[in-house]
């Protein structure tokens, strides 16, 4: 899908941090990124979900495909994806176009991250990660904090 066809780009996150005393580092990460995609031209919306065991999910929608990437690759959240091979041991991610820029409910990203998502690569991977399993636990996440873009 090309940055100026019609609809959204859906992205999907799953990240499994591998110990809790990465938390911290995690969370300032987080919060820099954050601030970071609210501000950014193209994104439309999304939240954050938690899910057991130091799993984190996150949800965003953008306005093509044009914008997610240079998100992704600039600021808080390019020095972030550097990290996440050290961080975690179970990373996914699922990009898809959807044809409305409304989020996912949470009982469905699973389903979505399995159907449309790959693993990314992990120094230290859990048995699941090296299986290929994108979405381990089965287990729906719980909506944590929101995000819109800000005008």
């Amino acid at each position: 899908m090309s940055s100026n066809a019609p609809g959204y780009i859906l992205s999907i996150t799953r990240l499994r941090l591998r110990r809790w005393w990465l938390l911290p580092m995690f969370f300032h990460s987080a919060a820099a990124i954050n601030r970071q995609i609210v501000q950014t031209p193209g994104f439309h919306s999304g939240y954050l979900a938690l899910g057991p065991k130091l799993t984190f999910w996150t949800v965003s929608v953008w306005h093509g495909n044009q914008p997610m990437r240079a998100f992704r690759n600039s600021g808080a959240h390019a020095h972030a994806m550097r990290k996440l091979p050290q961080w975690c041991d179970e990373a996914a991610i699922a990009t898809l176009a959807v044809p409305v820029a409304g989020k996912p409910a949470a009982n469905t990203l699973g389903a979505l991250l399995t159907q449309h998502g790959r693993v990314l690569r992990v120094i230290h991977p859990s048995d699941a990660h090296l299986q290929g399993l994108l979405w381990p636990d089965m287990r729906a996440p719980r909506i944590g904090q929101q995000l819109a873009a800000r005008s």
